[in-house]
């Protein structure tokens, strides 16, 4: 079965289940039987590893014990199947004893299940997904490391994966990012804003060509962290990392906001950030007193860009997506943010994406923002992705692709200025060009050929981030009037 249609198969089941309302409900049904599926999996390879190896779930709880269907007859279904899940199974999960020896991978498990319910009704359909899962064979290696398409086909098909800024980011994308960023054994690399850890796998893949000992394969194991706030894609992340050979995932259920910015020490910082914080949505006051006075933002992608400066080590180096509205905003707050940015760190880098990238879920435009922390910036290098020959947009059925990044690629290696049609694709501007430009990082911008129609919420989007736009460019000349006025 393709993993495209095991998705739609268990959907298909689902959806006959009066209890499960909805395509959130349908994939958070799925992934909690998904990790128990994943974890029994990778209990075999630790009892295989260690003779002295004990679960932390009891013996009637783990998915050998209740899960295989033998087509005996003697397989829990129908309403025993539903007495068991909702009065032993999650209950069981939900109040496992931990202490502080607890590993990682015993606290996960709790973790995971704190959150979540079984929503099915139907004991007998709830039987028919949970054999559609027991199926999957992680012994075979390309069903194994295949599996991160399911992650991919489930966000695909979650319509409402697009609220409040936080999107599916392409693994073109991710993959661009991390080769870009070139990541070793030994680093600590982490992303703030995890999700179901798109960016992390993509580090792994590279990290796991870089192999070659016992050695490095336990500093593969220890190289990754990440935080993420809501239930279902911390659940998703998990098990991920589970299927990636990390055998206690440094993933934390909880908000990256919560702690004040200044308390952050040594030990609390990375080599390597890679992420796409969410954006559009706003942060309560409470949240926003962890962070100085002048970066007090209620927007959470420039708090996020406040947390990385915070969290990258010295000569460690970041990998952020960020709207246009952060290139191009001139309110006190952003202008405090990105003279923080070049003034600590340089940014060297600014990759201007297509605007369809994130279709179907917004048209907004945006960039991925290379710095590191060597020195302050100098220079700065633009340049624009356009639309691959053929393309009109990108969409669900024509994604991005990587090789839509070679010439990124290639011009990365080779830097020099291009220009196209009079519009400028690669070019660099010096720190003092930018201070004089108020800050504004909106260069190399995507010209625009013909208007395309969109639906009503991504126009209303679209109209929102062009005023916001003109807006900036209104303050920032009547700021040079004033000047030349010599008016307060």
């Amino acid at each position: 079965m393709s993993l495209n249609n095991f998705v739609k198969s268990i959907q298909d089941i689902m959806r006959n289940d009066a209890g499960v309302n909805g395509d959130a409900q349908r994939i958070e049904q799925m992934t909690w039987i998904l990790f128990l599926k994943i974890y029994d999996y990778q209990e075999k390879n630790w009892e295989f590893d260690d003779d002295n190896y004990r679960s932390i779930i009891p013996d009637e709880l783990r998915w050998r014990n209740w899960a295989i269907d033998n087509k005996d007859g003697e397989a829990l279904t129908g309403e025993d199947l539903l007495d068991f899940v909702n009065n032993k199974l999650f209950p069981g999960l939900k109040n496992l004893e931990l202490n502080e020896y607890s590993k990682r991978n015993e606290i996960i498990v709790r973790e995971v299940f704190e959150d979540n319910n079984n929503y099915m009704k139907d004991g007998v359909l709830l039987r028919q997904v949970v054999n559609v899962i027991d199926n999957l064979n992680f012994d075979d290696y390309q069903d194994k490391h295949a599996f991160g398409e399911i992650y991919e086909t489930i966000l695909k098909d979650l319509q409402s994966a697009g609220n409040a800024g936080e999107f599916y980011t392409p693994r073109a994308v991710t993959d661009f990012m991390a080769i870009m960023l070139d990541p070793q054994l030994g680093e600590g690399i982490a992303d703030f804003a995890c999700g179901t850890g798109g960016f992390l796998t993509s580090v792994l893949k590279l990290l796991d060509g870089k192999v070659i000992s016992r050695e490095d394969r336990e500093l593969y194991k220890e190289s990754i962290f990440g935080i993420e706030k809501k239930a279902l894609p911390y659940m998703l992340c998990v098990t991920n990392m589970l299927l990636h050979d990390i055998d206690n995932p440094n993933i934390v259920h909880g908000n990256s906001f919560d702690r004040k910015v200044m308390d952050y020490t040594e030990e609390d910082k990375y080599d390597v950030v890679i992420m796409n914080p969410p954006y559009g949505g706003s942060e309560k006051k409470s949240v926003q007193n962890n962070f100085p006075k002048d970066l007090r933002s209620s927007e959470t992608a420039d708090l996020f860009m406040s947390v990385i400066m915070y969290r990258l080590k010295k000569n460690g180096r970041a990998a952020v997506i960020l709207p246009d509205g952060f290139l191009f905003g001139t309110d006190n707050i952003k202008v405090s943010i990105k003279k923080k940015l070049l003034g600590e760190f340089n940014l060297h880098t600014i990759i201007r994406l297509p605007p369809s990238v994130f279709a179907p879920y917004t048209s907004i435009t945006t960039n991925i923002l290379f710095f590191d922390n060597t020195h302050p910036t100098e220079e700065t290098w633009f340049y624009r992705v356009d639309m691959p020959e053929g393309y009109k947009h990108f969409s669900k059925t024509k994604p991005m692709k990587l090789e839509h990044f070679d010439d990124a690629t290639e011009w990365w290696v080779d830097r020099k200025p291009i220009e196209i049609d009079g519009f400028d694709k690669a070019r660099k501007y010096t720190i003092q060009e930018i201070i004089d430009n108020a800050y504004n990082l909106d260069l190399c911008g995507i010209p625009h050929e013909e208007e395309e129609i969109l639906p009503p919420r991504e126009l209303i989007a679209q109209y929102q981030e062009e005023r916001a736009r003109l807006n900036a460019q209104i303050d920032e000349t009547l700021d040079e009037i004033k000047r030349i006025l010599d008016i307060e």
